[in-house]
């Protein structure tokens, strides 16, 4: 019987609990503050990026727009949320939050306009995955929310792609929940190990939610259970003979493989095949070539070799160096949790405000570190693009839009530029989500993201995706963003210059 495949849940069909108080206090007591100043109505633009590739890698892989939906979709306070909130006291022992400030936010409903990169866009850094519009309190409560629901499912998407491409198109399964952190860390990266390439979970709640593939073998408890090894291989190959993959490495890894082709040749007079050996421990490579020449010169030549044990894209590299014959690789922790690098520095900033119908005004962020200095504007991405391949991506205020031969400068280095030809080919990234509160996108199936995010690797140049020293692809900023930043951050120096002398 074939399975049928569930659209993938939204949030608030997984969590029960409401929502919207999924934020920082910060977030809150500022949205009180611009209610009481009356600035809440206030156009507010932020974006949401980050300043650095994950991993010292080439390139990050943007993840969560899904969620990112749901979350929107469904903002609201629930009458317990305000009533939680009614509790929050301030240091003289009164109420943080008037009554008729909560009264408001009991109608509140996202107003404003989202404009994303689809979900499984290659990206790159200071560029805006996400850019909210709209009234400037609604801006600021969705800081949080976004934040959570953009960076951890984009740093483990970008740790998958790395390790797909480790793998060179070899099957990669994600067999992590056991060392995520906790319920939370396990769904979110599932759905974004398989938009990133991997090919199945043994995430059982995550194949159920969103429709990934499952798949699975057995554990050591499983041969400890019996008197010796083959006894338990052949009471599994009895249970399940359509989904024998045997651990082979309990006792000692090569007479497990011994006993496991004994039990395979059972399961052939059955009229069944053995899907595969795994090796947990050891020198793999080693293990691995001794292996499938057993295999082999048994007649089991098909029998993959499984391969686990705190793998990521480095040791598999190491391993395939080594000649290591191992077909299908599972990977736990460190891919679940990121382990190298748990974190990915997303963060979310005003760009642009106005008053309703007024004139733009450009905020600015200043920093003694150039990388956390703001960049003003309504921001798109033009992606360039050269015999098929990502080229260059410039970063431009649709106010002003760019020329057809615009500059590109560095924002990091004003000397390095990129002019575009009068027919180079391009595409902006950010495409509109939301419009005036309401959803205008058709969000795709996860496989239509697993598809589109393997087609966005394909066509980057390889030595962008290498692991080592990776290429640096270009990205800038569009010639006249380049001149407001730089003038804005002359007014600010300025200013602050006055301010001293005074």
């Amino acid at each position: 019987m074939t399975p049928v495949v569930q659209a993938p849940r939204p949030l608030h069909e997984i969590y029960r609990t409401p929502l919207a108080l999924l934020t920082d206090l910060y977030q809150l007591t500022m949205a009180y503050a611009h209610w009481k100043a009356g600035t809440a109505a206030k156009e507010g633009v932020f974006h949401l990026f980050f300043r650095q590739n994950p991993f010292a890698g080439g390139y990050s892989m943007a993840c969560g727009l899904t969620h990112i939906i749901d979350f929107v979709n469904a903002f609201h306070y629930e009458p317990c949320d305000l009533d939680f909130l009614a509790t929050l006291r301030g240091n003289d022992g009164n109420p943080l939050f008037d009554d008729s400030f909560l009264h408001y936010l009991s109608s509140m409903r996202f107003e404003g306009d989202v404009d994303a990169v689809p979900e499984g866009s290659v990206v790159f850094p200071f560029e805006p995955m996400v850019r909210v519009r709209g009234p400037m309190i609604q801006g600021t409560l969705l800081e949080t929310p976004l934040l959570t629901l953009a960076r951890f499912p984009s740093l483990i998407a970008t740790k998958a792609s790395r390790i797909k491409f480790a793998a060179n198109g070899e099957p990669v399964l994600d067999f992590g929940l056991r060392r995520a952190q906790g319920i939370d860390g396990a769904l979110p990266a599932s759905w974004a190990c398989y938009v990133g390439g991997v090919d199945a979970t043994s995430n059982v709640l995550a194949s159920k939610l969103f429709g990934i593939p499952c798949k699975g073998t057995h554990a050591h408890s499983w041969v400890m259970s019996f008197e010796d090894e083959c006894a338990a291989f052949m009471e599994y190959a009895k249970a399940m003979p359509n989904n024998c993959v045997f651990l082979v490495d309990t006792f000692s890894t090569l007479e497990g493989i011994q006993h496991a082709i004994e039990v395979g040749q059972w399961l052939r007079r059955k009229g069944f095949d053995m899907v595969g050996v795994r090796l947990d421990s050891g020198d793999l490579a080693y293990l691995s070539q001794q292996g499938r020449k057993m295999l082999d010169r048994a007649g089991f030549s098909q029998t993959q070799i499984f391969a686990s044990n705190d793998l990521d894209e480095n040791l598999i590299s190491s391993l395939k160096q080594q000649g290591a014959k191992i077909n299908v690789w599972g990977i736990g922790t460190k891919l679940i949790t990121a382990f190298d690098q748990p974190a990915m520095g997303c963060v979310y900033k005003l760009a642009a405000w106005r008053q309703p119908g007024g004139n733009w005004h450009y905020p600015i962020k200043l920093s003694e570190q150039l990388i956390k200095i703001s960049t003003p504007g309504i921001q798109q991405i033009r992606r360039f693009y050269r015999r098929g391949k990502c080229a260059w991506d410039m970063i431009y205020n649709e106010l002003e839009p760019p020329s057809g031969r615009a500059v590109t400068i560095d924002p990091l280095d004003a000397t390095r530029r990129r002019r575009s030809g009068a027919g180079t080919p391009y595409q902006d990234l950010l495409i509109p989500v939301f419009r005036n509160g309401s959803c205008v996108y058709a969000t795709p199936d996860l496989e239509s993201i697993r598809a589109y995010a393997r087609e966005q690797l394909r066509m980057l140049h390889p030595t962008i995706k290498r692991h080592l020293n990776p290429h640096a692809y270009p990205v800038g900023l569009e010639s006249g963003l380049h001149q407001l930043k730089t003038d804005l951050i002359l007014q600010a120096r300025t200013s602050q210059q006055h301010v001293g002398r005074a």
